[in-house]
């Protein structure tokens, strides 16, 4: 928290950070703390790790970009800050998996908190994106947390999925193409067509996906149910812990 209000502080002195952006950027540093500290209680997680660290050094651009974001709804914020954190925040989500797998400190903690920290720099970035593009922008940010929101009535989209390069890349191809677009250098019909394409990459992955997870669960032999409730197709899915790796 206190690495999270030096930011907003340079943030402050070097754009001019208004009082919504310091409130955001307060209010995000609070929720984070909150929320892994419950985590790692629940998991009796001891050492935070050297790979947390890196992802917890994300989570501080990420708290920046968002105080910037919000910030930008009342006035102008400087763009070149903005891109240059959500940038350094991307590249370093290379990093902390290659860092716990060369460590041998990779626990399902940190999978989880690598990410949420995506997801929710991709939903900000869909924020500052759709200011001038359209909320329908917005659907790239909202597609995982309505996949989760799915899984609590359909349990059978909490199964594992195999591993997948282009899932990955499809993933990653969302961050780079809303960062150039939110740099305002390209065109705006070529941003929107970027965004257009990568939007429609991410709805063909999401909807492999939940076609592998439908078959693979009707070949395992239990009926999928609907909140509780045998579905009337009478098809078999199974319902796991884990979900998709995105």
């Amino acid at each position: 928290m206190g690495m999270q209000l030096l930011v907003l502080e340079v943030l402050c002195r070097v754009g001019g950070l208004g009082t919504v952006g310091w409130f955001t950027g307060c209010l995000f540093a609070v929720v984070t703390w909150a929320v892994l500290t419950v985590a790692m209680r629940r998991t009796w997680t001891t050492s935070f790790g050297p790979a947390n660290r890196v992802t917890l050094a994300r989570t501080i651009l990420v708290g920046g970009v968002t105080a910037l974001v919000a910030d930008s709804f009342d006035r102008r914020t400087p763009v070149v800050v903005l891109i240059t954190f959500a940038a350094v925040a991307l590249v370093l989500d290379a990093v902390d998996g290659q860092v716990a797998r060369r460590t041998g400190t990779a626990t399902p903690l940190g999978a989880r908190f690598d990410m949420e920290v995506d997801a929710f720099l991709i939903l900000v970035l869909c924020v500052h994106v759709a200011i001038p593009l359209g909320p329908w922008v917005l659907t790239i940010g909202l597609m995982r947390y309505l996949f989760v929101a799915a899984s609590w009535v359909l349990p059978w989209l909490r199964g594992d999925l195999p591993h997948s390069m282009a899932r990955k890349t499809v993933a990653a191809l969302q961050g780079v193409v809303l960062v150039a677009a939110g740099t305002g250098i390209l065109p705006r019909a070529s941003a929107t067509a970027a965004v257009a394409v990568a939007l429609g990459l991410l709805v063909w992955s999401f909807g492999r996906d939940v076609a592998w997870l439908w078959r693979a669960g009707a070949a395992a032999g239990r009926p999928p149910v609907v909140a509780g409730v045998p579905s009337l197709a009478g098809l078999r899915v199974t319902s796991r812990r884990a979900g998709p790796d995105r």
